[in-house]
């Protein structure tokens, strides 16, 4: 291995992976001893549909705060004009 040659392991697979630094290629791969093992791969994908779910609720709550925003500055602005009639009032 040369200074211009890096080895990488694959964090999913546990694969080596000898890159070239100067044209970002992979050189040679090595396969792992230890196939990856049906508990690694159901824990990530529950991580993966975990995230998308966690997405999609933020943005239907994110949604549902737009929708209710008309209401809750007509609410404030109605606020504001009570108070100033109030004010004027006292005058």
């Amino acid at each position: 291995m040369s200074g211009k040659q890096i080895e990488v392991t694959c964090p999913c697979c546990s694969a080596k992976l000898l890159v070239d630094v100067l044209t970002a290629r992979v050189m040679r791969t090595e396969q792992s001893q230890t196939p990856m093992s049906g508990d690694k791969w159901a824990s990530a994908q529950q991580k993966v549909s975990g995230r998308t779910q966690s997405g999609a609720e933020k943005l239907e709550n994110a949604l549902e705060e737009e929708r209710g925003k008309k209401a809750r500055l007509d609410d404030l602005f109605k606020k504001a004009q009570d108070k100033l009639k109030k004010g004027e009032d006292d005058e």
